[in-house]
C-alpha cells in the first residue's frame, strides 16, 4: 500500500519501549491508510472496536502493552472517544520483514462502506 517504512528490530534489544511505541504508531498509520483507501475515508469509521498488536520481542521482554500504548494514543489522538477500542498485545518470536510490530484492527463502520462498484447491464 505504500505506507510508512517499518521499524524493524526486536524490543527489548534492538529498539527500547519508547522505540517499540513508535513503531506501534507506525504499524497503526499504516493499517489505517490500508482502511481509508478500502472504505473510502476515515470518515466512515464508527468505532475502533479492537486492537491487537504483536510484538517482535527479545527473550525476557514483557511489556508489550507498554509498546502498544502508542497505537492507541494514536488511534484516541485520530478519532476521539471513537478510537477507544478493546486491545490485546501479544509478544512474537518474529515478523514478516523483521518488523517491530504488527497490529490488527476491527472497526464498525457505516453502512454502506467501501469503494463504488459499477456494473454493466447485459
Amino acid at each position: 500500500m505504500g505506507g510508512v517504512q517499518q521499524l524493524t528490530g526486536k524490543v527489548g534489544r534492538d529498539l527500547d519501549e519508547d522505540m517499540g511505541a513508535q513503531a506501534a504508531r507506525v504499524a497503526v498509520l499504516n493499517a489505517l491508510a490500508t482502511l481509508s483507501e478500502g472504505i473510502g475515508g476515515l470518515d466512515r469509521v464508527r468505532q475502533i472496536v479492537k486492537l491487537t498488536g504483536y510484538v517482535n520481542s527479545a527473550p525476557g521482554f514483557t511489556n508489550q502493552h507498554i509498546v502498544m500504548n502508542g497505537a492507541t494514543a494514536l488511534l484516541l489522538e485520530v478519532f476521539g472517544a471513537r478510537g477507544r477500542h478493546a486491545r490485546g498485545s501479544i509478544g512474537v518470536a518474529e515478523l514478516p520483514l523483521n518488523n517491530s510490530v504488527e497490529v490488527e484492527l476491527i472497526v464498525e463502520v457505516e453502512d454502506g462502506w467501501g469503494p463504488a462498484i459499477e456494473h454493466e447491464a447485459d
